[in-house]
C-alpha cells in the first residue's frame, strides 16, 4: 500500500510549500498569509523510488470556533490517515505556544513524527535546529521547502519508518491478475457496482480483510482469467449497500488508483457530474491508469435529465474524450456487462505490443499530414519511434530539437498514435530524446550496422524499463 504522510503545524510556517515540493506540483496555494489553506490536500509523492500519499493541512491555530474549529479536525483526521506525520515549525520566529500544543497532540495520537524546521535558508543548521530540542520530539530537521534545502535528507529518514512496501505485482500470481479499481464520489453505487460484478458473474471469489483506511482487494474469476476488483468504499452484503452511506477517503482511492491496471469512474447520474469527478479522472490519468467511465442510476431518468447528463460529460469531462463511456443501472444489473467487456478491451490496448516499424510509420505520416513548428527559422525534425513501456503504452520518439515540441504537438501525436492502434481508454505517454541521425551520410537511407546495433540497444534498455 502507498505509505501516507502528513504535514501538520500552525498556519504559515510552509506546509504547501513543502507538499508542493514533494509531489512536484502546484496544487496547493502558496502565499505568505496565514489561514490560506483550510480543507486537506491530497497528492502523489516519491521518496527516492518509493511513491507516496502527500497530505496537506490547513494548520492548527487558535480558537475553538469557525473556520479555526474546522481546519484543526481536518488536521486531526490527516494524522488518524498518516503512516509518518512531518511537524512543520517555522526557524525565522522560534519556538511558540501553539508549538508546543500540537507537538502534545502529536504525541496524544502515537503515530512516528519528525519535526521539521522551515524557512532555515541562510542559517547555521546547528543554530537553526538547537531551540527545537526541547520540545522532546527527537532530532530537529532543518529544511528550505521553498528551495528543496535538507529536504532530501529528511525524506530518507522518514523512509525508515513508513511500513514495508506490500504493493501487489511482486509474485507470479499477482502478475497475473488484472486489478480494476472502482472508484467515485461517496453514495454514487461503488459497492452496489463491486457486488454487481462479483454476484451471479463469479467463478471464484472471497472476501479479504482490510484495514479501516486501505481498498479492499477481491480476487475472482472470469471467463478463465484471474481478476482483482479494488473496492474503495468497502464489501457490504447486497442486502445492506441500499441503506448505508458509503464512507468517502481520498487516500483510499489514491491506493487504489495507484494499485489498479484500469480505473472505471463511476459517476451519479442523478447528482450529474461534479468537480470531484473531473479531479478524481484526472488524478487517475495522471497515472497513466487506462479508464471506463460509468454512469450510474440510468435508469428511470427522464429523457430531459439524460440530455443534460451528456452535455455535463461533454463539458467537465473534455479530456475523456478516449475513454469509453457506459450507462449503467448497478442495482439492476442493466448495461454492466458491457461495462466489464470495456474493461477487459481498454487493459489489453494500455499492455498492447507496439512494433517499432508501424510506429516509425505512424509517426511519419502524422508529420507528413502537420509538420511540427519551427523554432529559431528551424524545423523540429522527429525520425522514428519505438515502444518505451506498457500499462501505460509510452511511445518514445527520436530526431533533434525535441526538448521544444510544444504540448500542444505531443498532444496531437499522441491522438494520431491512439487512433492508429486503436488505443481506446488508455493514456498515451510520448517522450521524445535527441541524438545523432542514423541515416545520416547514408545515400541508401540505411543505417550504419554500428547505429543500427546502438538503436537496437536504446529500444531494449526503453522496453526493460
Amino acid at each position: 500500500m502507498l505509505p501516507v504522510i502528513a504535514l501538520i503545524g500552525r498556519p504559515n510556517v510552509g506546509k504547501s510549500t513543502l507538499f508542493n515540493y514533494l509531489t512536484r506540483s502546484r496544487d496547493a496555494l502558496v502565499a505568505d498569509y496565514p489561514g490560506l489553506t483550510r480543507d486537506r490536500q491530497y497528492g502523489f509523492g516519491r521518496i527516492g523510488t518509493r511513491p507516496c500519499v502527500v497530505v496537506d493541512t490547513g494548520g492548527i491555530g487558535t480558537g475553538e470556533e469557525g473556520v479555526a474549529a474546522a481546519m484543526r479536525r481536518q488536521t486531526m483526521l490527516a494524522m488518524e490517515e498518516a503512516d509518518c506525520v512531518l511537524l512543520l515549525v517555522d526557524a525565522r520566529t522560534g519556538v511558540t505556544a501553539a508549538d508546543e500544543e500540537i507537538v502534545a497532540t502529536v504525541r496524544r495520537g502515537g503515530k512516528p513524527a519528525r519535526l521539521v524546521v522551515n524557512k532555515a535558508e541562510g542559517l547555521d543548521e546547528s543554530v537553526a535546529a538547537a531551540e527545537y530540542f526541547a520540545l522532546g520530539l527527537g532530532r530537529p530537521w532543518p529544511i528550505s521547502a521553498a528551495h528543496g534545502q535538507g529536504v532530501a535528507r529528511l525524506m530518507e529518514d522518514v523512509l525508515e519508518v513508513l511500513p514495508a512496501d506490500t504493493a501487489p505485482g511482486t509474485g507470479a500470481e499477482a502478475d497475473d491478475r488484472v486489478r480494476m479499481a472502482v472508484v467515485g464520489r461517496p453514495n454514487v453505487g461503488k459497492s452496489t457496482l463491486v457486488n454487481r460484478i462479483l454476484g451471479e458473474e463469479r467463478v471464484v471469489t472471497f472476501d479479504v480483510a482490510g484495514t479501516t483506511r486501505d481498498a479492499v482487494e477481491i480476487p475472482f474469476e472470469r471467463d478463465g482469467r484471474a481478476w482483482a476488483l479494488i473496492d474503495t468504499a468497502g464489501i457490504r452484503r447486497r442486502a445492506r449497500v441500499r441503506e448505508a452511506i458509503e464512507k468517502f477517503s481520498v487516500v483510499k482511492t489514491l491506493q487504489a488508483i495507484e494499485r489498479a491496471h484500469v480505473v472505471v469512474l463511476l459517476v451519479d447520474a442523478r447528482e450529474g457530474v461534479s468537480e470531484q469527478d473531473a479531479s478524481i479522472a484526472g488524478l487517475a490519468l495522471d497515472r497513466g491508469r487506462a479508464m471506463v467511465l460509468a454512469v450510474n442510476k440510468w435508469d428511470g431518468l427522464a429523457p430531459d435529465q439524460r440530455d443534460t447528463v451528456r452535455r455535463q460529460l461533454d463539458l467537465k469531462l473534455t479530456f475523456l474524450d478516449f475513454v469509453p463511456v457506459h450507462f449503467i443501472s448497478a442495482l439492476h444489473g442493466s448495461g454492466v456487462g458491457e461495462l466489464f467487456d470495456s474493461v477487459a478491451a481498454v487493459h489489453a490496448a494500455a499492455m498492447r505490443e507496439l512494433p517499432t516499424a508501424q510506429l516509425t510509420r505512424v509517426l511519419e505520416d502524422a508529420v507528413a499530414g502537420h509538420q511540427p513548428p519551427l523554432v529559431r527559422g528551424r524545423r523540429i525534425k522527429l525520425r522514428y519511434a519505438h515502444q518505451g513501456g506498457r500499462n501505460p503504452p509510452v511511445i518514445v520518439i527520436h530526431g533533434n530539437q525535441t526538448a521544444r515540441v510544444p504540448a500542444a504537438y505531443r498532444r496531437y501525436l499522441a491522438n494520431a498514435f491512439r487512433k492508429a492502434f486503436e488505443l481506446a481508454g488508455t493514456p498515451v505517454q510520448i517522450e521524445f530524446r535527441t541524438g545523432e541521425n542514423p541515416y545520416a551520410g547514408r545515400p541508401s537511407g540505411k543505417p550504419t550496422r554500428r547505429q543500427a546495433r546502438r538503436r537496437q540497444r536504446v529500444i531494449r534498455h526503453d522496453r526493460r524499463k
